[in-house]
């Protein structure tokens, strides 16, 4: 029996060794059984990912926080956490001056952060809250950077006690307290109470009767509350922009009262996780009170304040009722605020979807436990960690179940998960909507995931060495991807910032393509043969591709290398290998399963876009070129497009799949495989 037979989507990723007789899923003809250094596009093609950039040397383990202040790539910038200091990078070529912190270097992926304008929140329960600043200076595109311990319920002054004098006599006393307000609408505390002592009750006023009201003027107000004790509450009665008040037996509302200071983390009680929801800032995950969150005064983040009797915009403490005491790993805003625990995931909300102290409800929306990764947003859904680290879910508004439903999102690739842990992870909208996570033990997965469009699979991503942290921000051509990677150069351990390089464009000239790992790029106006800048990879042989052509054997000697003809565009770094195999192919004929039956790959087609060189066969242990030949003689190849026959070799076996490697620094973009496969009977 003979078929042939096309791979033409590879939007199912890489998948588990024990799905290869799973012919009967939906998507087994979008499997691959290796995917590496290769990530599935949108489209259903595989292109082999850009290489990373050297951006600084960083001499010590060190964790990426993103700064993004808008889109404009100009206001994007990394921190980069290391043992007590952080420095801050534009992801292309700088590395400010140190600053100190806290933090030590086994507590930095621990912490949680969130943004808001130019500040970013830390939390980690070990330690206070904190939050790094930018500031602009005298010099225009120059920022100081600083960091500096959160002091919760801060504001002006509070007014001395003020006098009060009534305009007839009594025997009832009148007491009033003075509240100062700055120019950014910050109340203060409250003054003490100032009595009257001969004043009468605001019910035996008469015409004429009046209090009046003074006080000290408080440096930085702008103006004034002030109240009058009714049925034992302060409530408010009018404003001053001056240091005096009349009051003409004004009404007290006593649901407007001053504020008192509440301090939910004191004595240690450190928040762990920080998010932002409905203009509050959410702290939750504290060591003493791990099922509680918190939720600030509306508008002013940094005030926990509370009214007596509360009010809708005080703060917000509640706690998770669940049985079992589960701490809180994560908050996202997501139009209700949602929540996630070891034990459970949760939705919490008031009346009209607004939280308030004195509404909210909190139910359960999934079972399955979370880690402490911060989720991730993407569209209509929020991906999680599952509880220990090893598998992600999506979560997504379900109508039918008016509530929050989701899927296992690794469940076709276990190999990748089992017995690891994802320490980091960070999403790339553009280009290819891809999720990159960090491995334990450094090795880095990309999942390509566009929920409307039901596209989820998982590739691979290798390089020589361990990457430990990722970030995004916003580039110049769309997001752009920062690692932090461990590499041993001279048989000394580094630290470097990487930058994972813009695609390989249509219209890009082939000199441009850049396909090596840790590297730089040179360009002369004059042709050089001699390549600097390549001092943090001394005594490594690299890849190089010089004007559009690879070299080979090229070891970096006094921070350079030298190539052997001069070139004017020159990418030098460390190689990788991309590596494509789909699973062996398997179908339900008239004549039976072919599942155990032996077959053989004779002629085969590979349809490329824009790629140079290749090699292809029926295992790893056993491959031959593409046959690619420059146009004129000492030009580089041009990037093909369209279709290269092959015949893979190998003997009949009952796994014989098609093996696609790309070893040399150049494009490499599978659109689709179409085989002819003779079955044997047996």
């Amino acid at each position: 029996m003979g078929a042939r037979i096309a791979y033409n989507n590879f939007t199912g990723g890489e998948v588990s060794p024990t799905l290869n007789a799973r012919y009967n899923l939906e998507r087994f003809a979008n499997f691959s059984q290796a995917m590496q250094n290769m990530r599935p596009g949108l489209h259903g093609d595989c292109a082999r990912r850009p290489g990373t950039r050297f951006v600084a040397d960083l001499e010590e383990f060190s964790v990426l926080v993103p700064f993004s202040f808008n889109a404009d790539a100009a206001n994007n910038f990394t921190i980069v956490l290391s043992d007590k200091k952080f420095r801050v990078s534009n992801g292309k070529n700088n590395l400010s001056a140190a600053i100190a912190t806290p933090y030590a270097a086994a507590d930095l992926l621990a912490i949680s952060w969130a943004q808001v304008g130019d500040v970013v929140y830390l939390a980690h329960p070990a330690y206070t809250l904190h939050k790094i600043l930018r500031q602009k200076t005298a010099t225009p595109g120059i920022y100081a950077w600083s960091i500096v311990e959160v002091v919760l319920n801060q504001s002006i002054a509070a007014p001395a006690t003020p006098t009060v004098t009534f305009s007839a006599s009594g025997s009832y006393p009148l007491r009033y307290k003075v509240v100062a307000i700055d120019a950014a609408g910050k109340e203060s505390l409250p003054s003490a109470a100032g009595e009257c002592s001969t004043g009468k009750h605001p019910s035996d006023w008469v015409q004429g009767n009046s209090a009046t009201v003074s006080w000290a003027a408080v440096p930085g107000a702008k103006e004034y509350n002030i109240y009058r004790e009714s049925a034992g509450y302060f409530g408010f009665i009018g404003i001053s922009t001056g240091t005096s008040f009349t009051d003409n037996n004004y009404e007290a509302k006593t649901d407007d009262t001053p504020k008192e200071d509440w301090d939910p983390f004191a004595n240690g009680n450190n928040p762990g996780v920080v998010a932002f929801h409905q203009q509050r800032m959410v702290l939750t995950g504290c060591a003493g009170s791990p099922g509680y969150f918190y939720l600030s005064r509306t508008g002013d983040f940094e005030s926990f304040r509370k009214s007596r009797p509360l009010q809708d915009d005080d703060p917000v403490e509640y706690q998770i009722a669940s049985g079992a005491i589960n701490a809180v790993t994560w908050a996202a805003s997501f139009g209700d605020l949602l929540l996630g625990t070891t034990g459970s995931e949760y939705k919490a909300t008031g009346d009209n979807g607004i939280i308030t102290p004195k509404i909210s409800y909190v139910t359960a929306q999934s079972y399955w436990g979370s880690a402490g990764l911060a989720p991730l947003i993407i569209g209509n859904s929020v991906l999680h960690v599952q509880r220990h680290g090893s598998r992600v879910r999506d979560l997504f508004y379900s109508l039918e179940k008016d509530g929050y439903a989701g899927n296992d999102l690794s469940i076709f690739a276990p190999h990748l998960f089992d017995g690891h842990t994802l320490k980091q992870w960070a999403y790339q909208q553009t280009p290819g909507s891809t999720i990159w996570c960090v491995r334990e033990d450094g090795l880095l997965l990309a999942l390509t995931y566009m929920k409307e469009h039901d596209i989820w699979g998982w590739s691979r991503h290798v390089t020589d060495g361990e990457v430990l942290s990722v970030a995004t921000i916003s580039g110049d051509n769309g997001d752009a991807v920062l690692l932090v990677v461990r590499r041993t150069v001279a048989g000394q351990t580094r630290y470097f910032l990487e930058r994972l390089a813009d695609p390989f464009q249509p219209g890009d000239d082939i000199a441009e393509a850049y396909f090596v790992d840790c590297g730089v790029s040179q360009r002369t106006t004059d042709p050089t043969q001699t390549v600097t800048g390549l001092g943090h990879l001394e005594g490594r042989t690299l890849a190089v591709l010089a004007d559009g052509s690879p070299v080979e054997g090229c070891v970096v000697s006094g921070g350079q290398i030298t190539i052997p003809y001069a070139a004017k565009v020159v990418h030098a770094g460390l190689p990788y290998t991309s590596i494509l195999s789909p699973l062996s192919f398997e179908v339900q004929a008239q004549s039976g399963v072919t599942l155990g039956k032996k077959r053989a790959y004779g002629k085969c087609v590979v349809r490329l876009f824009r790629s140079v060189g290749g090699k292809y066969g029926a295992d790893l242990d056993h491959l031959d070129d593409f046959p690619f030949i420059p146009a004129n003689y000492g030009e580089p190849c041009e990037p093909f497009t369209g279709d290269r026959e092959f015949t893979p070799g190998g003997g009949q076996s009952e796994s014989t799949s098609v093996w696609l490697v790309q070893d040399k620094p150049l494009p490499w973009q599978v659109v689709a495989i179409m085989c002819d496969v003779d079955f044997g009977q047996v």
